[in-house]
């Protein structure tokens, strides 16, 4: 004959079990969690601030709307792409990009001296910053860095090209895009 509270016991001792049981299936769940990891595709949610040495900053997002893109579309630097493969959702992470990584280094070659006449007299200065068509009719800017006389110096490199760029990062959110309508 079983007495109540041995029923009881019964109960618990169940309960102990299958919660035992439950935890492989807690771990799988957790395994499973490759869904929230940064890889080829998912879309990305970031947190950054982006410094030109350890202390100034040139650029952050910290406080306002996150940065999203598409990881693996090579649409950030490529140093910083490969910095972030494999986070998840809450990691932080410091990387620096070195110039290789990031826009490259200076070439000397889109570095050109030009006639005066050929740039719009407001930026006869140094410093201005100026839009033109590339023969393929694709976006080019330029500053300008030096005004001779009869000519101006204009440097088509990125404005970041041969710098090293420092990045504080945190991954706020990892999901996997919709499907493309047809």
């Amino acid at each position: 004959m079983i007495r109540p509270y041995s029923r009881m016991a019964v109960c618990v001792v169940a309960l102990a079990v299958m919660s035992m049981a439950g935890a492989p299936l807690q771990a799988e769940t957790h395994k499973g969690a490759s869904a929230h990891v940064v890889s080829k595709g998912k879309l990305v949610s970031l947190e950054y601030t982006l410094k030109l040495d350890e202390k100034n900053v040139l650029e952050s997002n910290v406080g306002r709307e996150p940065m999203i893109y598409t990881h693996g579309a090579q649409e950030i630097v490529p140093g910083l792409e490969k910095a972030l493969e494999g986070l998840a959702i809450g990691d932080k992470k410091h990387v620096v990009v070195k110039p290789v990584d990031a826009y490259g280094e200076i070439d000397p070659k889109a570095i050109q001296e030009v006639k005066k006449a050929q740039v719009p007299e407001k930026a006869w200065k140094v410093g201005s910053e100026l839009e033109a068509k590339g023969p393929d009719g694709q976006s080019m800017f330029l500053r300008v860095t030096e005004v001779k006389a009869d000519t101006a110096v204009l440097d088509f490199n990125h404005p970041l090209a041969g710098k090293t760029l420092y990045f504080d990062v945190k991954v706020l959110d990892v999901k996997t895009p919709p499907p493309a309508s047809k």
